[in-house]
């Protein structure tokens, strides 16, 4: 795909949805929070369901323009929110462990993406912002690492997601070099979760 083309779908996603995006944020820290805080332990799971789900729909499905976006991406992102949306009801009483310094460093790194869009010299609407389809995955791996049980499946696909971020480089999107650390991390968590599997048998 080309770069202009990539950025071209971000442009016309961030001027049209801007209001979406804002409020679809602002549901999302609260469901994060509300399970960081043992209120509501399923609710960070169920909110990342809705989030991935939004982007397979409408920044994939309405917005793409690629057949990357429509055959790779979209079922990517729709499967991602199905799985956790099932999980949220699945493992609904799975509590959430309070961030390690890494799971941290990878929550400031999400909250970055939009200023070190801005830094890179990008501006709205041609920027990254937190509703998108790399921010979504980083967050959602950073969140969900803080769950004691993973669905591997998921867990497999954010990080598969998580390593496109080698991408930055082609696209000039240098802001994803943030998802690619999130991969790598997803990486070295579903390999643990592997050999716990195998020690349990």
């Amino acid at each position: 795909m080309d770069a202009q083309v990539f950025w071209n779908v971000i442009g016309n996603y961030n001027e049209q949805t801007k209001i979406i995006q804002a409020v679809l944020f602002i549901f999302v820290l609260l469901g994060v929070l509300l399970s960081y805080m043992h209120k509501v332990n399923w609710a960070a799971k169920f909110v990342l369901g809705v989030a991935n789900f939004f982007i397979g729909i409408v920044f994939f499905a309405w917005y793409g323009t690629e057949p990357v976006q429509k055959y790779f991406a979209l079922p990517l992102y729709l499967l991602c929110g199905v799985l956790f949306l099932y999980e949220s009801w699945h493992s609904r009483n799975d509590v959430i462990n309070h961030p390690n310094i890494l799971q941290a460093l990878l929550l400031l790194l999400y909250l970055c993406y939009p200023f070190v869009s801005l830094l890179l010299g990008n501006s709205f609407p041609q920027m990254v912002t937190y509703i998108m389809p790399c921010p979504v995955v980083s967050l959602s791996i950073a969140v969900y690492a803080g769950y004691k049980r993973k669905n591997k499946l998921l867990f497999a696909l954010l990080t598969i997601w998580g390593l496109t971020g080698i991408k930055s480089v082609i696209f000039s999107a240098y802001e994803d070099i943030i998802l690619l650390i999130c991969g790598v991390y997803g990486i070295l968590l579903l390999v643990n979760e592997i050999k716990k599997s195998h020690l349990q048998e």
